[in-house]
């Protein structure tokens, strides 16, 4: 695809992550992420409780609560639990990927990283580069 349509794509993908984030109950940070594979959505998610829990992220200091889920880690279990595949899918996500997460999105078969927001470990970031995953800033401008 060429690169002007492809960043137009790209653009698109990552603001509907941006929109998906926002339903996110976290207070500290709302993450959105989409899936695509072959130019089909194929699984989103935001960061949140598991099911079944209170949709409330933070504990009584404002700190995020150790069971909460990555959007990028709920959009990849949503395809593992369906027929759908990661293998050689594109993930768009609000905030670059923490390094567990990146480990997931590595075995997961994705082969396309693109976000808007860089976290401020970039192991994750550092980690899929190695393992020869594309990964691709994007700042939004609306």
């Amino acid at each position: 695809m060429e690169i002007q349509k492809q960043l137009k794509y790209d653009t698109a993908y990552l603001k509907m992550a941006r929109e998906w984030g926002k339903l996110s109950y976290c207070k500290r940070k709302q993450v959105g992420a989409i899936i695509v594979r072959e130019r089909m959505i194929i699984s989103d998610g935001y960061n949140g409780t598991p099911s079944g829990f209170d949709n409330c992220c933070e504990d009584e200091n404002g700190e995020t609560n150790w069971y909460v889920l990555h959007a990028e880690a709920n959009a990849i279990l949503k395809v593992a639990s369906s027929t759908q595949t990661c293998q050689d899918a594109t993930l768009y996500i609000t905030l670059s990927p923490c390094k567990e997460c990146s480990k997931l999105i590595h075995q997961s078969g994705i082969k396309r990283v693109v976000f808007q927001n860089g976290y401020r470990d970039t192991s994750g970031i550092d980690f899929l580069k190695k393992a020869g995953v594309e990964v691709a800033q994007i700042d939004l401008i609306d």
